[in-house]
């Protein structure tokens, strides 16, 4: 997640399998599905082993909720963290995905655990209770996402449609890449209204690279700062960027009137252009499918600069 500021090929033990997608309506977990048991991990995290298939999974990343429902697993799904807001039939609850609360968890009487970290011990201490955690970092690159897809399917039983949705989002966002015109053009990433932004070593900056633009954030050193430098006004205002993308807008109520408002702000390119994007904070942070709405939002500004 990008505002947190933390930031795959999956390590994956190839078995024989084949599923179905069950019916997202369905209120009772599908049969079976796949070949358990099931090896998984992600890099930097883990390999869990899985003896059968989840019926009860508790996920505390949004990423991962989206990612689930979205290839099939939702009906296993029993509990999300109060963070994972999409989708909208997703059991949303109190659960906190940034400070896990074991006992909490446990109440849901969970056989898989899916977070973006575990910092405090919790796979131990879930692991006392029978139930296994899989740890899913936070996606640096496209690839990182596409993998995550496959390992969360695999892991679920629904492999195949891992797999698929890895491959058609990789196929989509290629091809909205391919057909956007080449310009030569800058970006600001807001993060808040405070300046933080991102560089393009990041998740965000590496997918708007795929653009040909550049960062007027990464200065020398694109790592440094984590990736997530803040910015002085006076820099921005100094770099004059071609596009402004506004990934605080649900959340701080950013938009182009109020970035125009701003002290100098005006005489920007992006400003008098009318090139400031106020993206979906959620789709902005997320390394879901829905990265392909963030790809298309990102192709149509491009594309909008050569009117």
């Amino acid at each position: 997640m990008f505002r947190r500021i933390a930031p795959l090929f999956a390590v994956l033990l190839v078995l024989a399998g084949c599923a179905t997608r069950p019916s997202e309506d369905s209120t009772a977990p599908p049969e079976a599905e796949g070949v358990f048991p099931v090896t998984v991990a992600a890099p930097g995290a883990p390999a869990v082993t899985l003896d059968r298939q989840p019926q009860r999974i508790v996920s505390l990343s949004p990423s991962a909720t989206e990612t689930l429902f979205a290839l099939g697993a939702g009906p296993q799904v029993v509990a999300v963290d109060s963070a994972s807001n999409f989708p909208e039939q997703a059991p949303r609850t109190q659960l906190s995905g940034l400070s896990p609360d074991p006992e909490a968890i446990a109440a849901y009487r969970p056989d898989l655990v899916v977070v973006y970290a575990d910092t405090t011990g919790l796979a131990d201490a879930l692991a006392r209770t029978g139930t296994k955690t899989l740890v899913m970092p936070d996606a640096k690159t496209l690839d990182d996402a596409y993998a995550q897809f496959e390992v969360l399917g695999k892991a679920t039983g629904h492999q195949a449609e891992g797999e698929s949705l890895a491959r058609q989002t990789r196929d989509d966002i290629d091809k909205i890449v391919a057909d956007t015109p080449k310009r030569s053009l800058t970006y600001y990433w807001e993060l808040d209204q405070t300046f933080y932004s991102v560089t393009s070593a990041t998740f965000a900056g590496q997918v708007l690279t795929r653009f040909g633009l550049t960062n007027i954030a990464d200065g020398a050193d694109p790592t440094a700062s984590g990736g997530y430098p803040q910015l002085s006004a006076e820099r921005i205002l100094q770099s004059d960027p071609d596009l402004i993308f506004l990934a605080d807008s649900k959340c701080c109520g950013q938009n182009a009137q109020t970035v125009a408002a701003r002290p100098g702000w005006d005489t920007l390119t992006a400003v008098q252009r009318g090139q400031v994007i106020a993206l979906d904070d959620d789709i902005a942070s997320r390394w879901s499918p829905r990265i392909v709405e963030l790809v298309r939002t990102v192709a149509d500004a491009v594309a909008r600069t050569g009117a």
